[in-house]
This record gives C-alpha cells, sequence and structure tokens, in this order.
C-alpha cells in the first residue's frame, strides 16, 4: 500500500456558552481552529488526522498541503515507526499526518486503534471540563454547571493576576465544595517566586494540581517549586516527547505529566510517555488544545489503551457549536466511550469539511 494524496483543510468552527468566551492569560477567544489531514491511498482506504492550529499566524492549508504531498506521497502508510524515524516536516503537521496513517493502519487491519496500542481498559474515558478565566460568582456557576452535568474534574485558565485566580478558584469551591477535583493552568504566567506563592495561597483549596505556572526551563525550578508547598505541581508545556519526560522524571520536576499530540507528534510518542509515566508510577493526563472530532477521538485511544492515563483528561469537546465529523462524539455524564471502529472510529462529513474551510 502507498500514500497517493494528502490534503491538509484550516477551519474554524465556533464555540458555545459556557466554553466561549474562552480566556487565557495570553488571549480571549470564541472559535476553535484546527488543521484537518486526509490522506489517501492506492488500495482506495482513507485517513483522517487533525492537528491543533489556534492562535498561530502563518496557518496556510494549501502549504501544508504542499510540504505533506512532496514528502509522504509514494511512502509506505503502514509504517509508522519509520514515519516517526524519518519524517521531517514541523511536529504539528506530522502529528496530524500520523494521526491518519493510525486511521489507515486500523482500518486496514480491521480493528481500532485503541485495539493496535494493546486493547482497550477503559472502555469510558473520564473528562475534565474546562473553563476559561472568570470572576468569582461566575465561576461558581460554571462550577455548578459542570456538576449537574456529571462531571467530576474541572480545569481552569489562570494567570493574568494572582488574586482574581484566587477569587476564581474560591468561587468554585464555594459553590459546589469538593464535589469537582480542581486543576488550574496560569499558563507560565509567573515567576518562581509568585508561583511559589500562588501554590501556597491555594493550598487550602485541595487542588488535584496547578499546571505549569512558571516558564519552562529550567527544571530545576519546577523541582524547587514542588518543594515550597504541598499543591501538586504538573507540567504541561515542558512536555515535548518521552526524551522531554524522562527529564523532568529524573529533576523530580512534576507529579502529573500532560502531553499531547500536537506537540509530542502524534498518537505513538503519547504512548511512549505513558510508558515512561508508568515506570515511574506518574499519572499522565492528555492535553486539549481546542480539539475537533478526530483529535479527540486520537485522545480517547491513548487513553482508553494506556496504564498511565489513569485520571480525568482535558476536554472542550462539548462547547463547539459543531464539528466536522458526520456524527459528534457524544459525552454521557462527563465520559466518553472509546470507539470502537476500525481506525480512530470516526468519519468527516465532506459537507462540513467545507462549511467551516478557511481560505488560506
Amino acid at each position: 500500500m502507498k500514500v497517493t494524496a494528502v490534503e491538509v483543510t484550516i477551519v474554524e468552527v465556533p464555540q458555545i456558552k459556557p466554553i466561549a468566551p474562552y480566556r487565557s492569560h495570553i488571549r480571549t477567544s470564541s472559535t476553535t481552529t484546527s488543521a484537518i489531514v486526509r490522506v489517501e491511498t492506492d488500495s482506495g482506504l482513507v485517513g483522517w488526522g487533525e492537528h491543533n492550529a489556534n492562535f498561530l499566524p502563518d496557518n496556510s492549508g494549501r502549504r501544508s498541503t504542499a510540504a505533506a504531498t512532496e514528502w509522504l506521497t509514494g511512502r509506505d502508510p503502514l509504517n509508522i515507526a519509520a514515519f516517526h524515524r524519518d519524517c521531517p516536516l514541523e511536529t504539528r503537521l506530522k502529528s496530524g499526518i500520523e494521526l491518519a496513517l493510525w486511521d489507515i493502519l486500523g482500518k486496514s487491519a480491521g480493528k481500532s486503534v485503541a485495539e493496535l496500542l494493546g486493547g482497550v481498559i477503559r472502555p469510558e474515558v473520564e473528562l475534565a471540563a474546562c473553563m476559561g478565566i472568570q470572576p468569582y460568582e461566575r465561576a461558581g456557576e460554571i462550577a455548578s454547571l459542570y456538576v449537574e452535568w456529571g462531571y467530576s474534574t474541572l480545569k481552569t485558565k489562570a494567570g493574568a493576576d494572582m488574586q482574581e485566580d484566587i477569587d476564581m478558584v474560591r468561587g468554585v469551591r464555594d459553590a459546589v465544595g469538593d464535589r469537582l477535583k480542581l486543576r488550574i493552568d496560569p499558563n507560565r504566567a509567573y515567576s518562581p517566586e509568585e508561583s511559589a506563592e500562588l501554590a501556597q495561597r491555594l493550598e487550602e483549596y485541595n487542588l488535584e494540581y496547578l499546571e505549569q505556572p512558571l516558564p519552562a526551563e529550567p527544571l530545576e525550578t519546577a523541582r524547587w517549586l514542588r518543594e515550597q508547598t504541598t499543591t501538586p505541581i504538573a507540567l504541561n508545556e515542558s512536555v515535548i516527547g518521552p526524551d522531554s519526560v524522562w527529564d523532568i522524571l529524573h529533576a523530580g520536576a512534576a507529579s502529573h505529566i500532560l502531553p499531547d499530540t500536537h506537540i509530542a507528534g502524534g498518537i505513538l510518542p503519547c504512548v511512549k510517555i505513558g510508558h515512561v509515566c508508568e515506570a515511574a508510577r506518574v499519572p499522565c493526563i492528555m492535553h486539549c488544545g481546542h480539539d475537533l472530532g478526530p483529535k479527540t477521538a486520537a485522545m480517547l485511544h491513548v487513553a482508553g489503551s494506556q496504564p498511565s492515563y489513569t485520571l480525568a483528561n482535558d476536554c472542550t469537546y462539548f462547547g463547539l457549536e459543531d464539528d466536522v465529523l458526520t456524527e459528534q462524539l457524544p459525552i454521557t455524564r462527563g465520559r466518553m466511550k472509546v470507539p470502537t471502529g476500525p481506525g480512530l472510529g470516526i468519519e468527516v462529513c465532506p459537507e462540513r469539511l467545507a462549511r467551516y474551510r478557511v481560505d488560506c
């Protein structure tokens, strides 16, 4: 089997409340921008993938298509190990293609990606409902809504102002108590000293973890931060491939690890990261970059098949107005089922793909 064609389409899908408008300390947005990858083979099998394209200044479906076509055409889509060894493309684009190759491999074998990764050990994957930065009262309202919807875990953005972060956390706890496990993510907003102050002030609120409050490097500062507080410290922006996770764990820099396919380079690196964390007895959580259906399905296959992904995985999927799939992936009481069809177990709808396409 050989690849005969590749197409990358940039799409922009509106978000709805309570996700929209989604505010971080960096920006506020009410749309999700993703790149949808289609890989065609001479056997007639077609694979679909996705990579995050939010907030990138130079998005171009045409350029990505040209680069992917030039390198991938004529290659074996079933040899994913060789793909990772040889592929010179930018990591995000590489990850979107890799998801499509897993989709083709599964369709060729008549098995789901989770089965190919070793088998399903979690038929349903628990989700962490996400929320942008909110004032005290609104934080409590959204937290109450998520409890009503059946979620067990809430992740919020943070980092614009430390007191605002504290008030938001207090708003959640005053509204729902401990009915939601709580995580906050300042996205590297604070210095090490500010991060220590924030973590110490958050101790009384019993967070599941504080995610990446400080810069990604050096890792010694994250290790120092862990020594200053009882609040668990998670890392995301410091997490790239398996080698970076080895360095994090060797340095004692995190109690939780959050990889993402578009940063690590696809499904296989996230599986390898899970193996490293499993050996170290450190939990993994799949990160969400405001994902549409194909990337959300990839998250489900990884989290549903790998032992180290024991906690609720980040999710904003419920906050989409629509999706590019023929059918949106259902969420029931804060959980999603691992797709059981061959490959990723999803199909992209050409009409929806055209509807949300961005000409670039």
